[in-house]
């Protein structure tokens, strides 16, 4: 590996990200780890320079209080310690240290070089990824989104014919989100890819389900399902590939941390699961992954689409999904892409979506009253969707989008627009 390390133990906080963030803006490669990491498990680690045991707010759990390993002390690595008042060979601190004492603990007690950038961080996980594999096969479930296209790139470049990418078409997707998938990586960069069409089998699996963790992990379960069956077709695919990055980790909950929401990619697998995992995104946030997106040579429209979920719009036709809803969401969504396109903040906003709850409100149509649905616009900036600010969209814009809505999509009747900041809201709203 040619990245120098820094491990950050999570004791209880909730700034484990701000202070891995902090560190690579510095130039040194940082990772964070439970708590009660192993001697065995440290050692595994390459080239570790430094402890950072960071304490916090959820410091107890079940009534007790988390603690780490008392052998760890005796590795020798430098520490430091931030609110966790049981350390003891290491410089304590009741918060965050300013950059000055991070910086000084980063290069002169830990001796750690600057080396953290993308293009060593993917020549180290193409050099894991062939250890790993070895010359078996990789199926990847290769949505077409950044992640899952960012994955598939590094796949290509360290195993080539290896990898089997399989595209679902779960019934869940944008407008020709599909038909572009399959016209970008079989038609355009050659990619061995397979195409399934098994939207009836997940709406039959999703009828009368409105629990949104439900969802997810049936959408979840599902998909490795197909992929399965998939693999069964073909012959020594060992591995599935996905691209779970750190903020799925995050949100799915840690030792110390309460779920947010699980992600099909992290909560919603299922036990008995037949593959050994590859994710050589899983410790990278948004902006970095799209950073190595762009060292990878991917085009730049790729890197840069639209952020979509692994549940589809399955989590935006809010509550148990409908055909009518469903459809009310697709086609809304695309007359928001279109016109925010139209208006340049395609190049300007980092995500923006429609949403459509499970109820009705009354309204009036062709001189008469009747009840039907509203679309949500969501619309969010954000550097690597830990956090989110609302974006104010022109007035003009925002009124050519709902007159676009309320002529062209059926069974709707109401456009609002989300003005909730993450937190205390999350980007999607199941």
């Amino acid at each position: 590996m040619k990245q120098d390390l820094i491990v950050i133990l999570d004791l209880g906080s909730t700034q484990n990200t701000v202070i891995a963030r902090e560190i690579r803006d510095l130039g040194v490669y940082s990772e964070i780890h439970p708590h009660d990491i192993t001697v065995e498990e440290l050692k595994t680690l390459p080239n570790v320079k430094g402890i950072i045991l960071n304490g916090g707010e959820n410091r107890v759990v079940d009534g007790q209080e988390v603690q780490v390993r008392p052998e760890l002390y005796e590795l020798g690595y430098p520490m430091l310690s931030i609110d966790y008042p049981q350390s003891k060979c290491a410089a304590q601190f009741a918060e965050l240290p300013d950059g000055d004492t991070l910086k000084k603990f980063l290069f002169e007690e830990c001796r750690a070089e600057a080396n953290w950038n993308m293009k060593n961080f993917i020549e180290d996980q193409i050099e894991l990824i062939r250890r790993q594999v070895g010359d078996r096969k990789v199926l990847l479930a290769l949505s077409g989104g950044v992640d899952s296209s960012v994955v598939a790139a590094m796949l290509i470049k360290a195993i080539g014919q290896q990898l089997v990418c399989v595209h679902v078409n779960h019934g869940l997707m944008r407008k020709n989100e599909s038909e572009s998938v399959v016209k970008v990586f079989r038609d355009e960069l050659h990619a061995n890819l397979v195409y399934v069409d098994a939207s009836e089998r997940f709406l039959g699996k999703l009828e009368n389900v409105s629990d949104p963790e439900q969802k997810r992990k049936i959408i979840g379960g599902e998909f490795i399902r197909v992929f399965e069956e998939e693999a069964r077709k073909l012959e020594g695919i060992d591995f599935l590939g996905q691209g779970t990055i750190y903020p799925d980790i995050i949100e799915s909950g840690t030792k110390t941390a309460k779920m947010v929401k699980s992600h099909h990619n992290v909560g919603g697998l299922p036990e008995d699961l037949k593959f050994e995992l590859v994710e050589p995104l899983k410790q990278l946030f948004k902006d970095e992954v799209r950073a190595c997106g762009v060292e990878l040579g991917l085009p730049h429209d790729m890197v840069y689409r639209q952020p979509f979920p692994g549940p589809g719009l399955g989590v935006r036709c809010l509550g148990a999904i409908t055909r009518d809803r469903l459809e009310a969401v697709r086609e809304s969504d695309a007359i928001l892409r279109e016109e925010f396109a139209r208006a340049g903040l395609d190049k300007k906003v980092w995500q923006y979506f429609t949403v459509v709850p499970d109820f009705k409100s009354v309204g009036m149509k062709n001189n008469a009253r009747v009840f039907e649905y509203m679309v949500i616009i969501r619309v969010i900036n954000t550097v690597d969707a830990m956090t989110a600010s609302v974006e104010k969209v022109d007035w003009d814009v925002l009124e050519r989008i709902t007159e676009r809505i309320l002529a062209e999509v059926e069974n709707v009747n109401r456009v609002c627009y989300d003005m909730s900041p993450k937190p205390p809201a999350t980007i999607e709203f199941e």
